[in-house]
């Protein structure tokens, strides 16, 4: 086992479940300590729960450490692979009398020869354990609370604890950076390490992540996967923007920046060790930001998915590429997540508008002369010049005529062809993207239903 004085750090995700924004994370964390220390990042994977691992689970550990900009300089290296020498340490503690064998009833077998049917258990000395770390101080651990813990399950499978110290110390990991849910293991990775003649790691672990309720983040309760986040629009640059700030903020206070100035800013020990609060609304903002940062060629290469797919609302015959590069420029203010542009340019690739009851009642039922005004407006774009300036000012002289300023004008104008009280700018799209005989069919539905 090898000593180093060069920062080493790994992410060790298990492939039992999709990635989410606590191991990423994790992940992140590592990352940034290795690249503003000049360090290594290891990849290595614990996969030893040979029941729950599944392949496309580690493919997507791969995609999406790939997504958030993650890369690692050594690994994959996996666990599974390293059974032979997770025997020969559990055949080590055996034979110097620092774990020992127990049948299925937990009585100790004597011998130091493992054999199926038997677990190992380390032999947990009288005292305490004293973890520094570099985030939470100094903990101290009484052995009395742990026992004579198991490092070999009787099927032959090591256990997480032995597994984890064993490859820490032949890595030669510096720095065991990691979730704070992992602490109470700490101590057995520590007297295993040392049992094993090994030096552990620096430990660091990770502030919690909680909802707005301040209860722990839950796969069942909460949104944490960063496939759901992906899925509906946000970008990878804001995700590892925005997770860098969970736990660690910049000394300057500035948040929201490229990420080699994140890596410039980056000291561990700056990391806090209060719960972090995952702030959907400050991430949407984050995202938003990065959004309106995209230039022309990027926001469409970046929206493509969203208006191409087939989940979209729309026939595909009725889509037009042309109408998205014209309304991205339009939008791009607007949007929170990519998936947004749907409800932006849907009214024009569908059929019929949506239909929102909400705007229907306050901007139709419910506003002040919206019949007379629809009448009017009908009345007028029968005969104007089809264009955006002449259009508007014709609905703004309807609105006019019964008292209406011109945002209560176009109102319910815009409900009846967009299907929504907001929305994009109404009148360049509307002219451009739509025929007179549509925008009049709409409105005439609109005034109908009234």
């Amino acid at each position: 086992m090898s000593s180093t004085a060069e920062p080493r750090v790994r992410f060790a995700p298990s492939p039992t479940g999709y990635l989410h924004v606590g191991s990423a994370r994790t992940a992140l964390f590592n990352w940034l300590f290795a690249r503003s220390t000049g360090g290594t990042m290891i990849l290595r994977i614990e996969d030893t729960d040979e029941s729950r691992n599944r392949p496309e689970l580690t493919d997507a550990i791969f995609e999406y450490l790939e997504w958030l900009g993650i890369d690692y300089d050594e690994g994959p290296y996996y666990q599974s692979e390293r059974r032979s020498r997770h025997h020969e340490a559990v055949q080590q503690l055996l034979a110097d009398g620092r774990a020992y064998l127990c049948d299925a009833d937990d009585n100790e077998v004597p011998g130091t020869t493992w054999a199926d049917g038997w677990a190992v258990r380390f032999r947990t000395p009288p005292g305490t354990t004293v973890v520094p770390d570099v985030i939470r101080g100094e903990v101290s651990f009484d052995h009395d609370q742990l026992g004579d813990f198991v490092i070999r399950r009787s099927d032959g499978s090591p256990t997480f604890v032995l597994a984890n110290a064993v490859d820490d110390a032949d890595m030669a990991i510096s720095h065991a950076i990691r979730g704070e849910d992992l602490l109470s293991s700490t101590p057995r990775a520590v007297l295993v390490a040392e049992a094993l003649g090994a030096t552990p790691p620096v430990y660091a672990h990770l502030p919690l992540l909680v909802n707005e309720q301040r209860k722990k983040l839950s796969k069942r309760r909460d949104d944490v996967s960063l496939e759901s986040y992906r899925q509906r629009g946000y970008l990878a640059e804001a995700m590892a923007n925005y997770l860098a700030l969970l736990g660690w903020g910049p000394r300057d206070e500035v948040e929201i920046r490229p990420m080699d100035e994140i890596i410039g800013q980056f000291r561990l020990e700056d990391v806090n060790r209060a719960p972090a609060f995952f702030d959907l609304v400050k991430l949407e903002h984050f995202n938003g930001v990065y959004i309106r940062d995209l230039g022309p060629d990027e926001l469409l290469a970046a929206m493509a998915p969203f208006v191409e797919s087939d989940q979209v609302p729309w026939p595909p015959e009725r889509y037009r590429a042309e109408v998205v590069a014209a309304m991205a420029p339009l939008v791009q203010e607007k949007l929170r997540t990519l998936a947004d542009i749907e409800r932006q340019v849907d009214w024009i690739f569908l059929a019929e508008p949506p239909t929102d009851e909400q705007s229907w009642e306050k901007s139709v039922v419910r506003a002040k002369a919206s019949a007379a005004v629809l009448d009017d407006v009908i009345a007028a774009l029968g005969s104007c010049p089809w264009d955006p300036e002449t259009v508007k000012e014709a609905v703004f002289a309807a609105g006019a005529a019964h008292g209406l300023n011109r945002s209560k004008s176009q109102a319910p104008v815009r409900v009846a062809v967009t299907g929504r009280s907001v929305g994009p700018p109404l009148f360049e799209p509307m002219v451009q993207h739509l025929s007179r005989e549509e925008v009049l069919r709409r409105l005439r539905a609109a005034r109908s239903r009234l």
